[in-house]
C-alpha cells in the first residue's frame, strides 16, 4: 500500500532513539535515571479516581455531547472566572482529548493553506508539527538567555507579515520552565491587536508555579485578547491525570462552534467516565494541586544548586518542572572516542553512564538539553552526580 506523501513529511521523535536505548538497557538490568519525565511523578489524587468509579457505577459509559458534559464545562468556566479573571460561558468551552487534541483542533479551525503561525524557540515541539499538518507555515523567532528565552515586541514586530495569523504562547513553558509576567503580556498585547492577529495560549502548567510569581493568561488583558485568544489547558499536569486524556479550551462562541463541528468528524467526545472525574478535579479544592507545586518547587531549588556547582548554566525555571541547560561547552568534544556533534550524541552517550535527558534540537534550540524534575529527590541527586562523572571524561 502507498503511504501518502504528507504522511511521509511527518518527522519521527528525535527522542524514540534514546527511549528504545533505554528500555533496551533496562531489560539488561541496567538502572537508567530518567530526567526525561512529561508528567508528574505522582498518581492521580484519590478522591478523583473514586469518583471515576462512581460515575461507571453511575453508568457514564455513553457517548456524550461532543463538546463535553455540561457539569464539566460550567466547572471550567467556573475555574476560568476564579483562577483568571476571565469570563466564559459554557458554549464557548469545548472539551477534548487532551490538550494535544485541542490544539490540533485549534490550528485546523483557524489556519487557511499558508497561513503563518508564530512560534517562540525554544518550543514544544509538538507546535511545529500540527502547524504543518493543518496547512500552516511556522515562523520561528529565536530567543535568547539575557532574555529568558521570552520573545519581545520588537522581534514579534519584525516577523509579523500580512500572512501571519496566530503566534502560540506557552507560559509555563516547556521546555524552559519561564513565565511571562503581565507586563511583558501587555507589551505583546499592543503588537498582537496593532496587527489584528489571534493567539493560542498554551497555560497547561498554570498551576505549577514558583517563588510567589502569578499566573496571568493573555486572554485577561484587554477586550481584543479576550475575543482573539483560544486560551488551552486540561488537568493531566495540575492534577497529575495525564492519562486520563482530558484537554479543554476556551474561545468566543463562533470558533467554538467551529471546533466543535471538527471534533464530531475526528475523536467525538472525549472519554465520558473521564469527564466525570475532572469535574472532580476541579471542584474539589487544590490543596493537593499546592502540595505538588511545593514539592516541585523545592526539587527546582536543588537541581539548580547541583548543576550550578557543577558549572552547568541555565535560566532558572519559574514554572512547569524542566529545566533547560546549556551544554555547548561540550558540542564538538569527544568521550570515549566518539565526537559530541550536537545534543541528540549528547544525550545518547550520556545512557551509557546511566541518565537520560531530552536533546534541545526538538525544541529548536540547539546546544541545551532538558531536564525534568518530576522525579525523586535521590533520582536527582544521583542523577546529577552521573553527569558530572560524565562531564568530566569529556575531552
Amino acid at each position: 500500500m502507498k503511504i501518502s506523501e504528507k504522511a511521509k513529511q511527518i518527522p519521527a521523535s528525535m527522542t524514540l532513539e534514546i527511549t528504545a536505548k533505554v528500555n533496551d538497557l533496562k531489560a539488561k538490568g541496567k538502572k537508567i535515571i530518567g530526567f526525561t519525565a512529561g508528567e508528574p511523578d505522582v498518581n492521580t489524587p484519590k478522591h478523583i479516581i473514586e469518583s471515576c468509579k462512581s460515575a461507571l457505577d453511575d453508568g457514564a459509559t455513553k457517548y456524550t455531547a461532543v463538546a463535553g458534559i455540561m457539569p464539566l464545562r460550567k466547572a471550567i468556566c467556573e475555574k476560568f472566572k476564579k483562577d483568571n479573571n476571565l469570563n466564559y460561558a459554557p458554549e464557548q468551552i469545548v472539551v477534548c482529548s487532551g490538550a494535544k487534541s485541542a490544539l490540533y483542533h485549534t490550528l485546523y479551525a483557524i489556519c487557511d493553506e499558508g497561513d503563518e503561525v508564530i512560534l517562540i524557540a525554544p518550543y514544544w515541539f509538538t507546535y511545529k508539527e500540527q502547524i504543518k499538518m493543518c496547512g500552516g507555515v511556522p515562523v520561528v523567532v529565536n530567543t535568547i538567555k539575557e532574555n529568558d528565552y521570552k520573545i519581545t515586541p520588537s522581534q514579534l514586530e519584525e516577523v509579523i507579515t500580512s500572512k501571519t495569523k496566530a503566534i502560540i504562547i506557552n507560559s509555563p513553558c516547556n521546555p524552559t520552565g519561564v513565565v511571562y509576567n503581565k507586563s511583558e503580556l501587555e507589551e505583546l498585547s499592543k503588537v498582537i491587536e496593532k496587527h489584528q492577529i489571534a493567539v493560542i495560549s498554551d497555560e497547561i502548567y498554570e498551576k505549577l508555579i514558583y517563588d510567589g510569581e502569578k499566573h496571568v493568561s493573555i486572554a485577561s488583558i484587554s477586550d481584543y485578547m479576550y475575543e482573539n485568544t483560544i486560551v488551552i489547558n486540561g488537568v493531566s499536569k495540575s492534577y497529575s491525570m495525564t492519562g486520563w486524556r482530558i484537554g479543554y479550551l476556551a474561545c468566543n462562541k463562533d470558533l467554538a462552534k467551529v471546533i466543535s463541528k471538527l471534533q464530531s468528524q475526528t475523536t467525538s467526545n472525549a472519554c465520558s467516565f473521564a469527564q466525570h472525574a475532572s469535574v472532580t478535579a476541579l471542584t474539589g479544592g487544590d490543596e493537593i494541586v499546592e502540595q505538588m507545586r511545593e514539592e516541585y518547587q523545592s526539587r527546582r531549588n536543588l537541581i539548580c544548586k547541583l548543576l550550578t556547582e557543577n558549572n552547568l548554566k541555565f535560566v532558572k525555571p519559574q514554572g512547569a518542572f524542566y529545566i533547560y541547560v546549556n551544554i555547548k561547552d561540550y558540542i564538538g568534544k569527544e568521550i570515549d572516542g566518539k565526537e559530541i556533534k550536537n545534543s541528540l550524541d549528547f544525550a545518547n552517550y550520556l545512557v551509557d553512564y546511566g541518565v537520560a535527558v531530552i536533546p534541545g534540537l526538538p525544541f529548536e534550540k540547539e546546544g541545551y538539553i532538558r531536564m525534568s524534575y518530576a522525579i525523586s529527590t535521590e533520582d536527582i541527586i544521583n542523577g546529577v552526580k552521573l553527569i558530572a562523572e560524565y562531564l568530566k571524561k569529556i575531552k
